[in-house]
């Protein structure tokens, strides 16, 4: 029943009495390791490749409400002061009851402004493909509200098609100052794609404006910026997203001390407080593994169960001598 009870919520939130889904983008907790779904500007900002896997489970306890997997790969190519990219991601809602899959490719191009100034554009191009599972959902006039008992549907119409497909594009910028500050702006669904399930509705993803920054405090030296491995570090990171009329607000910090890093969030959505996020991760030559809990400080409350999401990445050279990157890249937090 638990189930069923989740299905109508979920119904509610995307069909409303219009029956127009409000499409929004899945939003990962650890956004410093799903870099080009952060902003495009990132893609190849390392020494040579790189490939990012992330897994996140929001609200398990609702039944798998929102699952989201996605897989990404990336390639600097210093001769050309380029990088290139691609990216797969599949986003759950209500038991599979929606399904959202991607694939896009991406492209930056990196412009050393002055010794310490360099700026990196980023573009993406996309492709989505929606999926409804009609049989999935329940509505309020389903339910015996004496029994709980769960009948046939005789106010709601199947939409005209259970699947949709678009193209869709998006751009970033970064500029780093050495390695003592970052700031980026990212536009996606810059077409705003029509998605809707209906023929007669109008239902367009709305454009994605996300906003970060944040600078490197080098605790044992007390300088700004100047890693050396096993120094503590400080992060101070800022990001701001808006999605239609949905706004978010990320701050927190990373601690940083080799192969060790701790840090902790608050992510608020400006009509009320959502969650605090502690997150443990840990660096080992090439390779990064990340973990986070987010606790639920909405209404939901602890029934939610909160979100898990687990990130791993992989820094790796195809070249066996690669070349000396002409412009160094922008460096930003790696969870």
């Amino acid at each position: 029943m638990s189930k069923k009870i989740v299905f109508f919520f979920l119904s509610v939130m995307m069909f409303g009495a219009t029956f127009r889904l409000f499409a929004q983008d899945p939003a990962f907790s650890q956004f410093y390791a799903n870099p080009l779904f952060l902003n495009p500007a990132l893609t190849g900002s390392t020494e040579c490749g790189r490939i990012n896997l992330n897994y996140r489970n929001q609200w398990p306890s609702l039944s798998n409400a929102f699952i989201t997997y996605s897989a990404s790969y990336d390639q600097s190519l210093p001769n050309i002061n380029s990088g290139i990219g691609l990216m797969f991601m599949n986003d759950q809602q209500g038991d599979g009851a929606y399904n959202r899959t991607s694939i896009g490719g991406f492209y930056a191009y990196n412009l050393k402004v002055s010794d310490p100034v360099v700026i990196s554009f980023g573009v993406k191009g996309a492709y989505y493909q929606e999926k409804l599972d009609w049989g999935k959902f329940v509505f309020a006039d389903q339910i015996n509200p004496t029994t709980g008992t769960i009948n046939p549907t005789t106010g709601e119409t199947p939409p005209s098609k259970s699947s949709v497909s678009a193209v869709d594009f998006g751009a970033g910028l970064m500029m780093g100052y050495l390695d003592k500050l970052f700031v980026g702006v990212n536009a996606d669904h810059l077409t705003e794609p029509d998605l809707s399930f209906y023929d007669n509705s109008d239902n367009k993803m709305p454009m994605k404006i996300t906003a970060h920054a944040g600078t490197m405090i080098n605790v044992t030296e007390g300088t700004f910026g100047g890693y050396y491995q096993g120094d503590v570090m400080l992060q101070p990171n800022i990001l701001y997203q808006q999605q239609g009329k949905f706004q978010q607000l990320n701050f927190g910090l990373y601690v940083n001390k080799y192969p060790f890093v701790i840090g902790t969030w608050f992510r608020h959505n400006f009509d009320n407080a959502d969650a605090a996020i502690i997150l443990v991760g840990l660096t080992w030559d090439n390779f990064r593994f990340g973990y986070n809990y987010d606790f639920t400080m909405s209404k939901l409350g602890g029934a939610s169960g909160g979100a898990h999401e687990i990130s791993f990445a992989w820094d790796f050279c195809i070249y066996k001598e690669p070349k000396r990157r002409r412009i160094r890249a922008i460096n930003s937090p790696s969870f």
